[in-house]
């Protein structure tokens, strides 16, 4: 009941503070000098009702576009753990566990890191981040500095990775049979990277948005005048109540729309990539790992 970071309450309590001034200027010129806006409760009524069906819609259609991107970073944690399991297990040549040669070694390592890379690099490129420095410790240096040049960086990381498994085939250390499998892990990246810029680079419609928010502002700031004659020295309580529930829809739904920023309600895309790196390093035999991410004043990124 009282929390507030996290809430709706940061980005609608001063629409709020709007709503019960106006309620108080129209409570005392009815109450003090006879004033009567001569409106009944019967059109904020019918509008309210329809408004709310409106809020209802808007909400669903960011709500799927929310979970719809976390189920994508789910798939994304998934085929991150195949295809490491892939790399240390498919890519050399058949030889006994723990006799294989040091270049066969560094490859599977280097293909596992190039992994965790891709998906800092997603994440980064979906908050319109450039923290290549993060980067540095899963890839060469060189290779660091050109992605700052690259206008789709996760996608230069997957090609470059697909190239050194090219090599590795031509050299003999993939067999034929299981290039498809290694290929069909790295398309899956390529389509959970495309559907998560999908959802970036398409909102809801503009026109849509800007609608609902005038409706409601105008129902909100309006609905004084309607109540004033039927509830009299109550009409600041019951205003603000209804225009909390009103205000909080509307900004719920533009919270969730863009699922991938940093506001408190968006997904934990720092957490989950810190998931697929412990996961990822750990099969590679690293022991220093970095912990999992933990809330922030209640806040998980």
């Amino acid at each position: 009941m009282f929390r507030y970071r996290g809430s709706e309450l940061p980005r609608t309590k001063y629409r709020i503070v709007g709503v019960a001034v106006v309620s108080v200027i129209v409570t005392i010129l009815e109450e003090r000098h006879d004033w009567h806006p001569n409106l009944t409760p019967l059109p904020f009524t019918l509008i309210g009702l329809a408004l709310g069906i409106f809020l209802g819609f808007r909400n669903n259609a960011s709500y799927d576009r929310w979970w719809e991107g976390r189920k994508l970073w789910g798939a994304l944690v998934n085929t991150s753990r195949s295809f490491a399991r892939q790399v240390l297990t498919l890519v050399g040549p058949p030889v006994q566990p723990g006799t294989e040669a040091p270049d066969v070694v560094a490859l599977r390592r280097e293909l596992v890191m190039r992994t965790v890379a891709f998906v800092h690099a997603l994440r980064m490129s979906l908050r319109g981040q450039d923290a290549w420095d993060e980067l540095s410790p899963f890839l060469p240096a060189d290779e660091v500095m050109r992605l700052r040049d690259e206008r789709n960086a996760p996608y230069a990381i997957t090609q470059g990775t697909a190239e050194r498994i090219q090599a590795a085939r031509a050299r003999g250390w993939v067999h034929e049979m299981h290039v498809p499998v290694l290929e069909g892990s790295l398309t899956a990246f390529t389509d959970i990277q495309g559907a998560c810029e999908r959802i970036k680079g398409t909102p809801i419609p503009f026109s849509y948005t800007t609608l609902i928010h005038r409706i409601t502002a105008t129902y909100c700031y309006a609905l004084p005048f309607g109540l004033v004659d039927t509830v009299g020295i109550y009409t600041p309580v019951v205003a603000v109540l209804v225009s909390y529930a009103f205000f909080g829809l509307d900004v719920v739904g533009d919270e969730i729309e863009m699922p991938f920023g940093t506001d408190p309600n968006d997904l934990p895309l720092g957490a989950i990539s810190r998931t697929i790196e412990v996961n990822l390093r750990q099969r590679v035999g690293d022991r220093d790992l970095p912990g999992p991410l933990h809330p922030v004043d209640d806040v998980l990124t």
